[in-house]
């Protein structure tokens, strides 16, 4: 395994700004973007990488998994996408939520 960033982090300037960017943020930062805002989010995203990956039962299979380094970088900017779209998704949902419940608020009389 080489050192060399992947491809489509480096682009075609080595001055990516978002590569470095992600270099600069702290563990602390790093692991609370990385964890989902929710249960159900962290099982469609799971549920996502084992489908990427294949799900065969651990107990019947010693499955190891080889990949390149570039290709591993796919695959993690993908579920990183997937969690963005799911976390906005999330976001929406929420917000969809509150108008309704301010819509049905408003239209029911006081007492």
């Amino acid at each position: 395994m080489s050192d060399r960033v992947p491809e489509f982090l480096s682009g075609a300037d080595s001055s990516n700004q978002f590569l470095s960017y992600v270099q600069s943020l702290s563990p602390e930062a790093i692991a609370q973007l990385s964890r989902p805002a929710s249960v159900d989010v962290f099982q469609v995203m799971e549920r996502n990488i084992v489908g990427l990956l294949g799900a065969l039962p651990p107990d019947s299979f010693n499955v190891m998994i080889t990949t390149s380094r570039e290709d591993l970088g796919r695959l993690l900017a993908s579920a990183m996408m997937s969690g963005y779209f799911l976390h906005n998704a999330e976001q929406r949902m929420a917000f969809e939520k509150s108008l309704a419940s301010t819509a049905t608020d408003a239209s029911t009389p006081e007492s």
